[in-house]
């Protein structure tokens, strides 16, 4: 017996049960639960007998046959009921549902146990994606339609190969690097639009943080000169987006050197565990009742002009570490790290990934040079915050942040090489 065939036959049990329970629980009356069990197993069963019976056509045409059924069904429901409610939902679904099934013999189980859960999901979420869908503003349209642009158009054509000096501008791997950036800022906007303005302080935080620290920054140190006393709750929500875009840096590297991740990311987390410390203290302090909470709208993620400034501004950043390393070292690049970390970590933070990736930098000078940047780049937004804000957020930034850098500082410079996972 072919214990392989069973469980087969009971993966694609357990799919038409939980799409069919689904397509129930709507008051589906063109099919159920049984019905959409039955479909699946009705696919995994032609797929079987197109296997043993070595006939490539007996799939298709039962594939053929039961979409006549569903065009058969679909008539009958006209002719019975004057407002028949005639979709296609459904009938999508169960055709879906019949190639999952033969999937699961003749392809990778794994990809069909995969969109036969994700199928379930979409259907299950239909009134909220609904919902969601028709309180998109344009700039949300935008932002969609920008990042499609920028990854499905753009990215497949540019070549993969590199140019220029040092041999390291490559416009498919810069490219890449954009993508990424952008797509995990526009996951965090939609973050935003699907929880709402008033997300609660952390979540603002958390959001901004994944969004962008800066903007985060620029936003609320602007808000404790236009609103009352919100200056400890705006420096837990600037302290908290910092932390979080420590998180993307780890992010970052782990997706270029997934690894060397293990070399990297323990001291990098050490300093995130303690700028979440200081998070939670400023949260002891603030003062409940008296919240405004509110994170301000935050703008389209995903411009192309900005996506184009990111990738320029990461290719320079690559020529400039390549230059640098080739001409004053490993030393010179902790000024390179510095400069760079003022305006923006994640292309500081790729190009040196990229290098560690390529054997050109030593993973122990390499995190070093990451949380450099970081720590510069928390400098930049305490100045801004300072400029921008009130005397009372000044000393709280300063606070939070000033410990921050002198732990970073502490943690380059006291880190035993030995410690990592």
């Amino acid at each position: 017996m072919d214990y392989t065939d069973l469980s087969t036959l009971g993966i694609a049990f357990g799919l038409g049960l939980l799409v069919g329970l689904q397509r129930q629980r709507t008051d589906n009356k063109m099919a159920g639960v049984r019905t959409f069990t039955l479909i699946s197993i009705l696919g995994v069963m032609s797929a079987f007998l197109t296997r043993d019976l070595e006939n490539p056509y007996l799939l298709p045409v039962i594939g053929l046959c039961l979409t006549g059924l569903l065009i058969v069904a679909n008539l009958i429901k006209l002719k019975k009921f004057e407002d028949a409610d005639v979709g296609q939902t459904t009938e999508v679904a169960a055709l879906l549902m019949f190639a999952i099934g033969a999937y699961l013999v003749l392809g990778n189980q794994v990809i069909g146990i995969i969109v036969g859960g994700v199928m379930a999901i979409l259907l299950y979420v239909k009134e909220h994606l609904h919902d969601f869908i028709e309180n998109l503003m344009e700039k949300d349209l935008a932002a969609i339609m920008t990042f499609a642009g920028i990854s499905l158009i753009v990215l497949p054509i540019l070549p993969n190969q590199t140019y220029g000096p040092f041999n390291v501008i490559n416009p498919h791997n810069i490219w890449l690097m954009v993508v990424l950036i952008v797509g995990i800022s526009v996951v965090g906007y939609f973050i935003y639009k699907f929880l709402g303005k008033k997300a609660g302080i952390i979540s603002n935080g958390i959001l901004g943080g994944l969004i962008s620290s800066t903007a985060t920054t620029v936003s609320y140190a602007k808000k404790t000169k236009d609103v009352g006393r919100v200056d400890l709750i705006a420096a837990f929500i600037i302290t908290t987006a910092s932390a979080i875009a420590l998180v993307r840096v780890m992010v970052e590297v782990g997706v270029v050197i997934p690894e060397k991740l293990n070399s990297i990311v323990l001291p990098l987390f050490f300093e995130l565990v303690c700028m979440a410390i200081l998070c939670g203290a400023l949260f002891y302090f603030i003062n409940k009742e008296k919240n405004d909470d509110e994170m301000p709208e935050p703008d389209n993620p995903a411009q192309f002009k900005s996506a184009l400034v990111f990738g320029l501004l990461y290719g320079l950043i690559l020529l400039a570490v390549a230059f640098t390393k080739d001409r004053f070292g490993n030393e010179g690049l902790y000024i390179v790290s510095i400069i760079s970390g003022l305006t923006d970590v994640d292309a500081i933070t790729l190009s040196l990934s990229n290098l560690m990736k390529n054997d050109g930098l030593a993973t122990s000078t390499g995190w070093r040079l990451i949380l450099l940047a970081s720590l510069s780049n928390l400098l930049f937004k305490g100045v801004m915050a300072a400029v921008l804000g009130t005397k009372r957020l000044m000393k709280w930034i300063g606070m939070s942040f000033g410990i921050s850098i002198v732990i970073g500082l502490l943690i380059m410079w006291l880190w035993p090489e030995n410690w990592h996972f």
